[in-house]
């Protein structure tokens, strides 16, 4: 099987895309997407992989790119499509790192496959939305805010809406960059000035919406809904990164997930917003196969 071929993996009658990189028999670390996202989203060149030992699994969630949609799915069911995954390459043990709206799924995998996640690594992740004691909105994007707002009220409008952002983003990727740009702080608007990950993200989000905006919409009411564990089972550990200026998952929910997983440490970094978790994954590479 060639590195960085596109492979096909049954679950039942869906079919999920995954994308392998870096070290044929290196470590085995899943990235997880945000959310929107793909499997050819940012990450780093095959041959600072290679360098690292890592063997780096991506796969498009349900509804994304060219996996099958499953409608109605829960955060847990991320456990399940990874364990496929990981039986179809033939891998026992691994670590997992999810990216903003991957990193839900990530500590999914974390409580759900405690005999194979031997680490986990939340970026600039988000917090349940019945989280007790945490002001869920604040510090978050007034687009943002509407999204998981309407989700709660009328998921059809919400569907109406992320298609028509679909639809232009899959004319003209960039055109959700600049409208993100619109909701970002200074560090983010500085990292979107980068020629490199604008067009990293652009290629990730044109791949997203290739059938449309199912997995956007499905990732919002999974987030919205009852995620399916619970957080104090995780027993492995967990590392949290946050960008203290980050509006799209603000910083305070890394701070609060960390309070109640038993094994965690939270780092949040000044002077760093929500994109700077692209420039530390390295780092967090590092640290999920040492």
């Amino acid at each position: 099987m060639a590195l960085g071929t596109r492979i096909d993996v049954g679950v039942d009658d869906r079919v999920l895309a995954v994308a392998v990189s870096g070290a044929p028999d290196g470590r085995p670390v899943f990235l997880l997407h945000g959310s929107p996202g793909s499997r050819s989203g940012p990450k780093p060149r095959s041959s600072v992989l290679y360098r690292q030992g890592v063997r780096l699994i991506c796969y498009d969630r349900p509804g994304y790119g060219s996996s099958t949609r499953m409608p109605d799915r829960r955060v847990a069911d991320a456990a399940r499509d990874v364990q496929a995954i990981a039986d179809h390459l033939g891998i026992d043990r691994f670590a997992v790192v999810g990216r903003s709206g991957g990193g839900p799924h990530a500590l999914a995998c974390a409580a759900l496959l405690p005999d194979r996640v031997v680490r986990t690594a939340v970026l600039v992740g988000l917090a349940p939305t019945d989280a007790a004691g945490l002001d869920w909105y604040r510090g978050m994007s007034e687009a943002n805010v509407q999204a998981h707002t309407i989700a709660r009220r009328d998921t059809l409008q919400l569907m109406h809406q992320m298609r028509e952002l679909a639809a232009q983003t899959a004319a003209d990727p960039e055109s959700l960059i600049e409208s993100l740009r619109t909701q970002a702080s200074a560090p983010d608007l500085r990292f979107m000035q980068s020629v490199i990950y604008r067009r990293m993200l652009a290629n990730s989000y044109a791949d997203a919406f290739r059938v449309g905006p199912y997995g956007w919409l499905d990732d919002i009411l999974a987030f919205r809904g009852e995620w399916g564990f619970e957080l104090d089972t995780i027993d492995r550990p967990v590392r949290l990164w946050h960008g203290a200026h980050d509006t799209f998952s603000p910083a305070s929910h890394s701070r609060w997930l960390a309070q109640r997983i038993p094994r965690a440490e939270v780092h949040v970094q000044y002077g760093a917003a929500h994109f700077a978790a692209m420039e530390v994954l390295p780092r967090i590479l590092a640290w999920l196969t040492t």
